[in-house]
Formats: structure tokens, C-alpha cells, sequence
């Protein structure tokens, strides 16, 4: 984890902003079972800028494994007191049992950004 604060042109900024919430990596950690969804051990996508969801080319994400991350992503996103287990917690199941794919959610840099340019 970078303590970076980072622009949504990827610059570090001292000022500016009103809010400031953490790049992710969300990357298979993972498989105990089969495959079923085409994925391995390192795959991923980034959420960066807030919203902005980035495969890497060529690539592809399991649906079913997104949904099942997605709901954990914006609390991720921003700091949360040191006892929290949302703040410790970084790893995350598919539904699928058979499939048996962890993903871990890293934060990558932190941007400092305008809530007013996001609602």
C-alpha cells in the first residue's frame, strides 16, 4: 500500500480537494477448486478515480466474483478507524464453493479528490 496522494492526472497534490479515497487492486489470490470461470492466480482489475473500473487488456473478470467484492469496495476505498475489521480484512470469496477463487483488495495510492465533481 502507497501513501500517496495522487491527482486523477496521477500527480501528487498538497492541497485541493475535499475528500480523499484510495486507488484498489482487487487480484486473484487464490484457487482451491477448478477454474470454471477462465480465471488464475494473479488476474485483476483496478477501480482508480472513485468509479473508473480497468481490466487489463485482453483480460476478463468473473461477474459473479465482482458482485461478491463489490459491495466492500467503497468502505475500501477510504480510511476507517484501526479496529475496524473492514480496515484489517483483505480478502474476499467467490460464491462459487466449487470454484473456491480468493481475491485480495489492495489499495494502491491515494487521490484527493472533489465530491462535488463525483455527485
Amino acid at each position: 500500500m502507497s501513501d500517496q496522494t495522487a491527482g486523477t492526472d496521477g500527480d501528487d497534490l498538497t492541497g485541493g480537494g475535499d475528500m480523499e479515497v484510495y486507488d484498489l487492486r482487487v487480484s486473484v489470490d487464490r484457487i482451491t477448486g477448478r477454474s470454471v470461470c477462465g480465471m488464475a492466480v494473479g488476474d485483476h482489475f483496478d477501480l482508480t478515480d472513485s468509479a473508473h473500473l480497468k481490466i487489463p487488456e485482453g483480460k476478463h473478470f468473473c461477474v459473479y466474483a465482482l458482485a461478491s467484492v463489490l459491495p466492500f469496495l467503497a468502505a475500501k476505498q477510504r480510511d476507517m478507524p484501526p479496529g475496524d475489521w473492514l480496515e484489517r480484512d483483505t480478502l474476499f470469496a467467490c460464491p462459487d464453493p466449487e470454484e473456491g477463487l480468493v481475491m485480495r483488495v489492495e489499495r494502491t495510492c491515494k487521490r484527493r479528490m472533489n465530491s462535488a465533481d463525483l455527485t
